[in-house]
């Protein structure tokens, strides 16, 4: 019986350390790939996957204390317009637009977090919802500001000093730079005390609070990190894209977000690295039938969550359990 758990015990380490291996070697391939084939497409679709992996860690952290917003999209939005603002209207560096769009992100999120996160459940979901419309809708309200329904164009490309990355293949270094740090971020802060309280708050934040935790200010807290994340690639976007329009954060944005979330693994630090590099390059497949684009994500989201309810990054825990029982 012993010698039957140990054998089972080597299995599922080795099991994940293959998964590990194989895993690395897969986000190297992906990060190498556009370079190698040296194909603008690539180039764009590698750059929309780091956006995605950016905004939906972001999303990964409100998660983490219980919470699955609706408005992440209007936050990137906030982040993009203010870069655009700075950069535009104030002539204000590169940087200087995106560190301003970080801050005022996180401080609109400091001022509605409070009240907002006192929601419990559907409630909260709908709340969010109704945000992110009032937000397309406040936009489209003040052309002088966003442009309105024609957008604004011409927004200049991310720059440091003389260098300007106004091409695809020299925006995608820091793209990359980009999304590996905001990755190395969050694994910071599940690391830390502050991702311990994430985690009592997100199973059960009665316990949690009788053991005197703040829930109120953690909660708060986390959808300030995450917030702050989401106006960071919406400033990314703007100067990448070079057009802003109040549609291009429609509620649909947020709802991609949330399934990339979910397919990638909801509570995992590597799930939106997953469900981004899996998602992000779906619609070009999917471009000669996109009537069936969102059957699509309905079918996968089911399938995932009936099988895996904890994301694609449970599949090597799972073959590793497979594995060991035979």
């Amino acid at each position: 019986m012993e010698k039957s758990t140990a054998q089972t015990g080597v299995t599922q380490a080795s099991f994940w350390t293959v998964g590990r291996g194989a895993f690395a070697l897969a986000l190297l391939a992906a990060a190498l790939f556009p370079v190698i084939s040296g194909s603008t497409f690539h180039f764009h679709i590698a750059i929309m996957i780091c956006l995605a992996i950016i905004a939906t860690m972001g999303l990964g952290v409100i998660a983490r204390v219980g919470q699955l917003s609706l408005c992440h999209g209007a936050f990137v939005g906030v982040g993009a317009y203010t870069s655009m603002l700075m950069v535009m209207r104030l002539e204000l560096p590169f940087m200087a637009g995106v560190v301003a769009a970080v801050v005022v992100t996180s401080l609109v999120a400091a001022l509605i977090g409070g009240p907002l996160l006192r929601l419990r459940g559907v409630y909260f979901v709908l709340i969010t919802f109704a945000l992110n419309e009032l937000f397309r809708l406040v936009m489209l309200e003040f052309p002088g500001l966003s442009g309105g329904s024609s957008g604004i164009a011409n927004i200049p490309a991310a720059s440091f000093g003389s260098l300007v990355l106004d091409e695809k293949a020299t925006f995608y270094p820091l793209a990359l730079i980009s999304a590996v740090l905001v990755v190395a971020l969050v694994a910071l802060v599940d690391r830390s005390m502050i991702g311990r309280r994430f985690s009592a708050v997100e199973e059960n934040i009665t316990l949690a609070e009788s053991t005197g935790i703040a829930t109120a200010r953690t909660q708060n807290l986390a959808f300030i990190i995450g917030s702050g994340i989401a106006g960071f690639a919406g400033a990314l976007m703007a100067h990448y894209i070079g057009f802003l329009s109040p549609e291009t954060f429609h509620f649909e944005l947020s709802v991609s977000y949330i399934i990339m979330l979910v397919v990638g693994g909801r509570l995992a630090l590597w799930g939106p690295v997953v469900g981004a590099l899996i998602l992000t390059p779906l619609p070009e497949f999917l471009r000669g039938a996109m009537e069936f684009q969102h059957v699509f994500y309905g079918v996968a989201l089911i399938v995932i969550l009936s099988f895996l309810p904890n994301g694609l990054v449970s599949l090597p825990d799972r073959l590793a359990r497979l594995g060991g029982r035979k």
